[in-house]
């Protein structure tokens, strides 16, 4: 079998998690939709490496904040917990989505909050560039903070990042970094190609297959829970 050193473990740890997060249909890849057909790939692309840029700050943040905090006992064994009802949460929801009229959202029982909260940005900042608004579209949605926490939890736990092994947390960063920058670059490229190309059952298609991926992720991290609870009764 093949053995992975852990640095390399933690970028392609980051680089699946960073493609599969930036592939549901929610507002940065609707803003590439709606100007990516009108104005062309660069445009279309300067927007993902913007959301890209501000997602990479919050994944920066969760890893760099939270490590310690998630290795220890009691709340590592927590937070394994949590971060499997997490990734079975988001898997489902991204599964069950029906319709790409309206972005997918992490918290839809309060979507008001961050279109509040972008309106305000947008006023403060008024970008007028294609970065800022893909920048602007990230940061106004906290949800994207919460997530990468829980994910940073549950790769720490499972060791697929080993804060004490140098520059593990850099790579899985810029694995996300990666992963993102791959997604929107190939979603710019097919949209600049022409709008009418994705139709609404193939946007569908592609936040389905998000959500398989992340509830695999779920199944093998329950399966494991499994594993270890058998193993201390024993």
């Amino acid at each position: 079998m093949l053995e992975l050193s852990p640095i390399t473990l933690a970028g392609v740890t980051g680089f699946v998690s960073g493609v599969l997060l930036a592939m549901p249909v929610g507002p940065v890849n609707l803003t590439i939709m709606n100007e990516g057909a009108r104005r062309g790939f660069a445009w279309a692309m300067m927007i993902g490496l913007g959301a890209v840029f501000m997602e990479t700050i919050y994944c920066t943040i969760a890893f760099t904040g939270f490590a310690s905090f998630f290795s220890r006992g009691y709340v590592q064994a927590a937070m394994e917990l949590v971060s499997f009802v997490f990734m079975l949460f988001l898997g489902l929801r991204f599964i069950l989505a029906r319709s790409v009229t309206a972005p997918t959202r992490l918290f839809p029982s309060k979507p008001e909050l961050e279109e509040r909260i972008e309106a305000r940005l947008e006023r403060r900042f008024h970008p007028h560039s294609a970065f800022m608004t893909g920048f602007l579209r990230v940061l106004a949605n906290p949800g994207v903070l919460v997530v990468w926490v829980v994910l940073a939890a549950n790769f720490i736990s499972r060791g697929w990042v080993q804060p004490e092994y140098p520059g593990t947390r850099s790579a899985c960063i810029t694995g996300v970094a990666l992963g993102g920058t791959v997604w929107f670059a190939t979603f710019s490229w097919l949209v600049s190609l022409g709008h009418r190309r994705f139709s609404e059952r193939t946007l569908l298609k592609i936040e389905h297959l998000s959500g398989v991926g992340l509830l695999l992720l779920a199944v093998v991290h329950g399966v494991n829970i499994v594993l270890q609870l058998a193993r201390h009764k024993m």
